[in-house]
């Protein structure tokens, strides 16, 4: 592997100040601790007591003794140490006047400290980065800074920079090759040539088989659910999973399978290609799991249940006036009936006969049954709930769902703990019940079927007694899943983020093979007493310093036995910024937008993407007037009069029609917008923007370059 992978900013800072340190390190690495003040007293002039001290400070920090110049240390380090031992920070200067007491002070701390050479800690250094390669996802540039950060800690004195990065190359190299060598061993030879399929292109199609199961679903739809189902069940179907890989990591290789294209993978070293490709469908089959679970999820909460909300509150809308008039008879019978008395003056009891003659001069008694036929039809029974309505709607959507419920039990291999235990039997039960052409009451899982369901599954209108409505139950269970899967009661056993939480973790004699290079890539001990009081005295510390700076603090307050935070308002607005901002308005050009869009056209070319309708080039003179006349008219939606110059022939209405009609289409503006962001990305500021992919709203900024299933162009 080349050894020239780091970057500038890497090389700057190895072994040197490479900007002033923060005010958390100087405390860190330059606050003297009881030793180094004793051995700093213990030296005579002022010069030689802040030089021992700033290289004190300078080798815990940098990892190493800055020997050629032991004074070329920021201003703010050396007068932050003087401060420590009330000396001037001039008197630095002179601590250089004797080159051997560098020298010495450096052999006094190395022996007082116990710093050692990197020759008599380069085994240890080995084992730290080859354990990181195979414990972690980092590149070379991440596992250098690593070994840096390591080399501090234990302290080593670092070696020179090309040393270090030979190292990091050569055992990465090295452990790499131990890898593929590993998972190319492990795969049969049927599932190898499987794989190596995967890097064709199938007769008739335009892509690899590779490239179609890496494409995630992009649509929300019963179709599309389907189809994400059956790239799952494809990518099951190679059997990467029978290969026993559990010691041996390919998230790295995974990442650089599912980014490079087949032709690239082909070109790969045998036994790399291999563990490339394994690693590749190993995360595809937990992937393609947690694509088509995140597909359900959205279809369900956005194009279902959503929907289905929306409708049934349309409904109970167009509901209330009939049920404002249908209560308002009810009321005025029941008024009528609260105002007469009981009884009469001399104990008589009123009958019945004459209750109703009363109620029947307010409100008609046929009237009355109407309005109380409303009322019933409108307002739950102690049996149903307020989400009759929309769950009544969301039956109607069956056909969406129908199609993939039995690919979805088949394909997806649900678990559950105890409290999602009826969902998970409901589920796998429920393609044998919707395949009958009738389902029995008595069969479905009662104990789902609550609220509003139990009307709308074993009561539905038309339906024969002792059925149930397989609509209503499909949807019954599905509702129950979608929720169970958001609180993790019920899991994708194989998946990642709808899988079981519980499912990576090691025990046994996975963990007892495992154990020794994840502890030595994460740096930790065996037995975790001692890290965890670590974190707790660190936890105790920052409560008691919040504590103490509540009485002060303005912006926290309690009532009512909790804590109140105040709203964080507009962060100030530097002094400078009036004047910058004035500097900045007085530097643009003051031209008019018309003029800026012919600049930009004719800057980029991009006119000459609006091709004829027919397949002809433009021959109309003056036609990139008339193009960026019609797309300012479009964009500021004025029409056509704004624009239109009956005195200049490329803006009459005439030749504006004609360009629009038969130049100005989806395809012509869309290859105009690529040679736009094409030019664009010359620019040399652009590249700290993004490449050209940034979309900004109301200051927001994101990257948008593909469409998901939680993004995708605005219709508008």
């Amino acid at each position: 592997m080349p050894v020239d992978f780091l970057s500038d900013d890497q090389v700057s800072r190895f072994g040197r100040f490479a900007a002033d340190p923060t005010p958390g390190e100087l405390e860190q690495f330059f606050r003297l601790d009881g030793r180094a003040r004793e051995l700093v007293a213990g030296k005579r002039r002022d010069a030689t007591k802040l030089g021992w001290a700033v290289q004190w400070g300078t080798v815990r920090m940098l990892g190493t003794f800055l020997l050629d110049d032991p004074v070329a240390v920021p201003a703010s380090t050396v007068a932050f140490v003087a401060e420590q031992l009330h000396l001037d920070p001039a008197c630095l200067d002179d601590y250089t006047a004797r080159p051997k007491t560098a020298y010495e002070h450096t052999w006094e701390i190395r022996d007082a400290y116990g710093y050692r050479e990197f020759s008599a800690a380069e085994a240890e250094v080995r084992g730290f980065l080859a354990a990181r390669v195979w414990a972690s996802l980092e590149g070379p540039r991440a596992l250098f800074d690593r070994a840096v950060v390591w080399l501090v800690d234990n302290r080593v004195l670092l070696p020179g920079i090309t040393t270090l990065t030979r190292l990091v190359a050569e055992v990465r190299a090295t452990e790499n090759a131990a890898l593929y060598r590993t998972l190319d061993e492990a795969v049969p030879d049927e599932l190898r040539q499987s794989m190596r399929d995967l890097l064709k292109v199938p007769e008739g199609k335009r892509v690899s088989e590779l490239e179609r199961l890496r494409t995630v679903p992009m649509r929300v739809s019963g179709s599309a659910m389907t189809a994400a189902l059956e790239r799952a069940k494809d990518v099951r179907g190679l059997g990467a999973h029978l290969v026993p890989t559990s010691v041996v990591p390919g998230a790295r290789m995974a990442r650089y399978g599912m980014g490079s294209k087949a032709p690239t993978l082909r070109e790969l070293e045998e036994s790399r290609k291999t563990a490339t490709l394994l690693a590749t469908v190993r995360h595809l089959e937990s992937a393609s799991v947690d694509d088509a679970l995140d597909l359900l999820d959205v279809l369900m909460a956005s194009r279902l249940l959503a929907r289905a909300d929306r409708v049934g509150k349309e409904e109970k809308l167009k509901a209330l006036p009939k049920l404002k008039r249908a209560a308002g008879r009810v009321a005025k019978a029941v008024g009528v009936l609260l105002e007469t008395a009981p009884a009469t003056e001399d104990g008589e009891l009123v009958s019945v006969v004459d209750a109703w003659a009363a109620i029947e001069k307010a409100v008609p008694r046929e009237k009355l049954a109407e309005a109380l036929a409303i009322i019933a039809e409108v307002v739950p029974d102690e049996e149903g709930d307020e989400d009759e309505e929309w769950r009544a709607a969301l039956a109607t959507r069956y056909g969406t769902v129908r199609g993939f419920i039995r690919l979805l039990v088949d394909v997806v291999d649900f678990g559950a703990v105890e409290a999602g235990a009826p969902v998970v039997k409901a589920l796998k039960q429920l393609p044998h019940l919707i395949h009958r052409k009738k389902l029995p009451a008595t069969e479905v899982e009662r104990e789902l079927v609550t609220g509003s369901w139990r009307r709308l599954v074993f009561a539905a209108p038309g339906a024969e007694p002792g059925l149930a409505d397989k609509a209503a139950y499909s949807f019954c269970v599905l509702e129950h899943l979608h929720r169970a899967l958001r609180r993790r009661d019920v899991y994708a056993r194989g998946g990642d983020r709808w899988g079981d939480p519980r499912a990576k973790l090691l025990a046994g004699d996975r963990w007892e093979s495992a154990q020794p290079t994840v502890l030595t890539a994460l740096g930790l001990e065996a037995e975790p007493a001692a890290h965890l009081a670590e974190l707790a005295g660190a936890l105790h510390g920052a409560y008691h310093q919040v504590v103490a700076g509540l009485p002060t603090n303005s912006a926290v307050s309690f009532k009512d036995g909790k804590l109140v935070l105040d709203r964080l308002g507009p962060a100030a607005e530097p002094k400078l910024m009036p004047a910058f901002r004035q500097l900045a308005n007085g530097m643009l050009p003051k031209v008019d937008f018309p003029e800026l869009l012919l600049e930009v056209a004719d800057l980029t070319g991009m006119t000459s993407a609006f091709t004829h309708i027919s397949g002809a080039d433009p021959s109309m003179e003056e036609f990139e007037l008339s193009v960026c006349a019609l797309l300012l008219s479009e964009a500021c939606n004025v029409g056509l009069t704004p624009v239109v110059k009956p005195n200049v022939p490329a803006l009459t209405r005439g030749r504006l029609v004609q360009v629009d009609q038969g130049y100005l289409r989806a395809e012509t503006i869309s290859a105009a917008n690529g040679m736009l962001i094409e030019a664009q990305r010359g620019i040399d500021v652009v590249r700290a923007w993004g490449g050209g992919l940034i979309a900004s709203a109301d200051g927001v900024r994101f990257t948008v370059p593909v469409q998901s299933l939680h993004a995708g162009y605005s219709p508008k």
